[in-house]
């Protein structure tokens, strides 16, 4: 017998499986595990100590670990211990048990001092409940996670998804879905309405199992769980006249990412009003934190100043006695949002040999630099007067270096080396930063050594934080103390 039915429901069967059992049951038998745990190694600890206890002290600890278990499930649901993520990772389970016991005992701690009820308590059972309680949650948090796996790797929790459109779109999703082993999905095949020949027999070693009706008579029989919807969100009429049909079954409709947005597949969605919107890129040091950054500038700038003046006024009055021309040395440059400024600089070089356009770095033995400019340079003390571009609102004290728009990298121009160039923009230029404290300064002669300060550059950037600028501020010591490739 070849009944094509039957044969469409094998082949389902073979891909998809069974109805699996809900990860949500796991989860919660996860919770009642470790609330359980509290209250047991609690109530362990409380039998150990009884013997030196009244009734009424007895009470005393039961309810303080009885609090302190509903404390650690509040903490832990808040803290993600039972996110999708900490149920398959074993290290991110753990770190956020500890955490959320942690915070659980300084909570219970900071409760008794405000009740002034910590003298009720044996300190010595408390300290050894917390040791114990904490040892015992990550035992059974470690022993949890490899049960959750295994029931994982059976497909226990797998939901079956069928795909309608055989597409380059829907065969992305379906690539996606075969490599991200955390996802708990078996695709029972790809369904298709096409019937000019461009419908493939398999598409990412998914059967193609036929058309829609062939998928709403699985959807009746009980063998799909989810129906994932790849078409390309142009073809509206398609879309509504499909999705019309499925809406009149029992199961999960969502709508596969449109072919552009897989190359933006990590980046978070918001919704405004009621419509969806992907955020492709966030103003980077924005909102509080550039108002950090801004103090942090201020501050730090003036105290400098207030140290370094007579610092300044003998550099002016050595580079004044060195060579005719003026003290400064005053540079286009390019800062945020790609805006000319002028830098201040001590002058390094002989006037007459200064460049302010076609601009050519100096190299090591550059005859263009002066005897103190030598020095100024090799110390990095010639950018100590960028102190008042950041008190003018141009610079920051850490931040990508700003380079001349006509600065080249194995004579080509920046721009034309790396398409990305301009990203780095995005902030204000810095006096130091984190590429050069990294090595990645002085001539770039070399593409590689572009490619490497702007890689330095973009990762500043997406990672910064106040107690990140003040670790490149204290690497700065160190890189002027001890120069690498300036000149």
């Amino acid at each position: 017998m070849n009944d094509p039915q039957v044969n469409l429901y094998r082949q389902a069967e073979r891909s998809g499986g069974r109805a699996g059992l809900p990860l949500d049951v796991a989860t919660f038998a996860v919770r009642i595990v470790e609330f359980l745990v509290v209250l047991g190694s609690g109530s362990l600890a409380i039998l150990l100590i009884h013997n030196g206890l009244t009734e009424s002290e007895v009470a005393v600890h039961l309810r303080v670990v009885l609090i302190t278990g509903i404390a650690f499930a509040v903490l832990a649901e808040s803290l993600g211990c039972y996110d999708l993520d900490a149920q398959f990772s074993l290290r991110m389970a753990w770190q956020r048990v500890a955490t959320s016991w942690l915070t659980s005992a300084l909570f219970m701690m900071t409760l008794g001092f405000i009740l002034k009820a910590s003298d009720s308590v044996s300190r010595s059972w408390a300290g050894g409940w917390f040791a114990a309680g904490g040892l015992a949650l990550l035992l059974s948090r470690g022993a949890t996670t490899v049960w959750v796996r295994r029931l994982k790797n059976r497909g226990t929790f797998n939901q079956r998804v069928a795909v309608f459109g055989a597409g380059p779109q829907g065969v992305r999703f379906a690539d996606y879905v075969l490599k991200h082993d955390r996802l708990t999905i078996s695709l029972v095949g790809f369904f298709d309405d096409r019937r000019d020949g461009r419908v493939p027999s398999a598409a990412a070693t998914v059967p193609v199992l036929g058309n829609l009706s062939a998928l709403i008579s699985l959807i009746r029989d009980g063998r799909v769980d989810q129906v994932v919807v790849a078409l390309p969100w142009s073809a509206e009429a398609r879309l509504q006249q499909v999705v019309s049909r499925l809406a009149l079954t029992p199961v999960k409709i969502r709508l596969a990412p449109d072919l552009a947005s897989f190359a933006f597949a990590r980046r978070p969605i918001v919704v405004l009003g009621d419509i969806p919107m992907l955020t492709l890129f966030e103003r980077p040091i924005s909102g509080m934190d550039a108002a950090l950054k801004l103090v942090e500038d201020k501050l730090l700038t003036l105290t400098i100043l207030a140290f370094t003046w007579p610092i300044l006024l003998a550099i002016a009055i050595a580079v004044k006695l060195d060579s005719p021309g003026p003290v400064f040395f005053r540079q286009p440059r390019e800062g945020f949002n790609n805006r000319p400024f002028r830098v201040f600089k001590f002058r390094t070089m002989y006037h007459n040999r200064s460049e302010f356009d076609a601009i050519q770095q100096a190299s090591r033995s550059d005859p263009r630099v002066t005897r103190v400019g030598r020095i100024l340079r090799r110390t990095s003390l010639d950018e100590l007067p960028q102190l008042f571009n950041v008190l003018n609102g141009d610079m920051s004290l850490v931040g990508p270096r700003p380079h001349a728009a006509s600065t080249r990298a194995g004579g080509r121009l920046f721009s034309d080396v790396v398409a990305s160039y301009a990203a780095r923009h995005k902030v204000k230029p810095g006096i130091t930063g984190w590429a050069q404290v990294c090595g990645w300064r002085g001539e770039t002669d070399t593409e590689e050594k572009l490619v490497k300060r702007l890689e330095h550059d973009l990762h500043y950037i997406e990672n910064w934080s106040l107690a990140f600028d003040f670790y490149i501020l204290f690497r700065t010591i160190g890189s002027v103390l001890l120069p690498k490739n300036a000149f």
